[in-house]
């Protein structure tokens, strides 16, 4: 029988579903077998920026050894399982979001350059101007051939109007992602909608009957695709048949936790929530886990996530903590006020290392779903209490496909721009672009 590998665009339909398939060994021509191409026998290079607000307490987040013999400290432990796939850098800077004549309003202006590399234009109203984001520069080039060139993704909502932070725009302080200078993304900090973009597809009859069906009678989106995954099984070999059994059963997971958070069934029954989850690392997890499920069936190339909005006053009671973030931040010396910020900064990196190891257990062709991946993490404050855009809390999770060396704390010279950093991931994931924002030269990274 001649040999007839499957698209890499196959997608399991249904009623108002399309579910996207993973890498498979099934998608490879045979004469192509063992070499790496786009989208191929590796799978495509991805790239994501994860954001936290506030600064970070510095001393339990910079290693003390520079190298690949380093420790992690407090804040960087929970990624000790995969430290081997983590580059710290110390040393970078966002000179534009320091005031530079401005005067305050620190916050917005860190969430406004951090991708962007641009001073944000102080305004409250609707003249709000900062840069074209990298990631934005980057779905332009990597998105093309995906559903989604790129997906915006938060735990919390925010406006884009109105004032947040001492004469600037909520949409500075908001917003990670600028489509273009004067266009700020937004983002999707709901699961359930992001898991019915992400998996609905059809005309608007059929996408309300899918909703229907679902919220009704607690459908999940796989019976809808049920009757393609069993013709889909028969075509395919052993490992493929695991991998797509482990990827399905992935996406029921999710939808089982986005339907019914608060665990198994109840009595009177349950119905798909409306909201999102009250509990702060559960929201941050599904958030992850459907990202790594967009990047594992190549609906998006290029994420970013904010872990909550700049300036944020969320109160961690999940911690016993009872003042805003932000306050806790502006500690002024108190110890206690001190321990908490480094607890808050823990549980973030907590949630973050979830997603990690996650997308280092994915195997894609020769690597993982992490080793063709970058994964940004940082701030472009470190000491929140006082506003310090120097000597970021940076760190880069994944190989991008075998391009950066990983396993190490590195420190550049001070002042070095971030947009180095960006600008270095732009060119190694071949992106044509030879400055971006503020950079001076790409970062070395291999």
């Amino acid at each position: 029988m001649k040999y007839t590998p499957l698209p890499r665009r196959t997608f399991l339909r249904g009623v108002g579903a399309a579910v996207a398939l993973p890498w498979l060994e099934g998608m490879m021509p045979l004469a192509s077998a063992g070499q790496a191409m786009a989208g191929g026998p590796e799978g495509p290079t991805r790239l994501a920026f994860f954001y936290a607000p506030n600064g970070m307490h510095m001393p339990d987040w910079v290693p003390s050894e520079v190298g690949t013999d380093f420790e992690l400290p407090s804040i960087l432990q929970p990624l000790e399982k995969v430290r081997e796939h983590l580059l710290v850098l110390s040393g970078l800077a966002v000179h534009t979001a320091r005031p530079n004549g401005d005067g305050p309003g620190d916050h917005a202006r860190s969430t406004a350059a951090f991708l962007t590399g641009v001073q944000p234009v102080k305004t409250e109203g609707r003249d709000i101007r900062a840069g074209v984001s990298v990631d934005q520069i980057a779905a332009k080039y990597l998105g093309t051939d995906s559903r989604f060139a790129s997906l915006e993704l938060g735990c919390e909502a925010g406006r884009l109007a109105g004032a947040c932070d001492l004469g600037y725009s909520c949409a500075y302080s908001n917003s990670l992602s600028w489509r273009s200078p004067t266009q700020p993304a937004g983002k999707e900090v709901n699961p359930k909608l992001l898991f019915d973009r992400l998996f609905g597809k059809g005309t608007d009859k059929e996408l309300a009957e899918s909703r229907y069906r679902r919220n009704e009678r607690q459908q999940s989106v796989l019976d809808f695709v049920a009757d393609d995954a069993r013709r889909l099984r028969k075509r395919l070999g052993k490992n493929d048949r695991q991998k797509i059994d482990q990827y399905l059963d992935g996406i029921r997971e999710v939808e089982r936790r986005i339907d019914n958070p608060a665990g198994p069934f109840v009595e009177g029954g349950w119905k798909r929530p409306e909201g999102i989850p009250d509990d702060c690392a559960q929201h941050i997890r599904l958030m992850g886990d459907l990202m790594v499920l967009a990047f594992q069936a190549d609906l998006t190339r290029v994420c970013t996530f904010m872990i909550a909005n700049e300036g944020s006053e969320r109160k961690y009671t999940e911690l016993d903590l009872r003042e805003g973030h932000h306050t806790l931040s502006h500690h002024q010396g108190d110890v206690q006020k001190i321990a908490a910020i480094s607890r808050i900064n823990r549980y973030h990196i907590e949630q973050f290392a979830y997603i990690i190891a996650k997308m280092a257990s994915i195997e894609e062709g020769d690597r993982t779903l992490l080793g063709n991946t970058a994964v940004v993490y940082g701030s472009a404050i470190a000491d929140g209490n006082l506003h310090d855009h120097h000597d970021l809390p940076i760190l880069v999770a994944g190989q991008a496909g075998g391009r950066i060396t990983t396993g190490r704390h590195e420190v550049v010279p001070s002042e070095t721009p971030l947009m180095n950093l960006f600008l270095a991931l732009l060119q190694q994931t071949g992106v044509p672009v030879n400055s971006v924002g503020d950079s001076t030269e790409a970062l070395l990274l291999g």
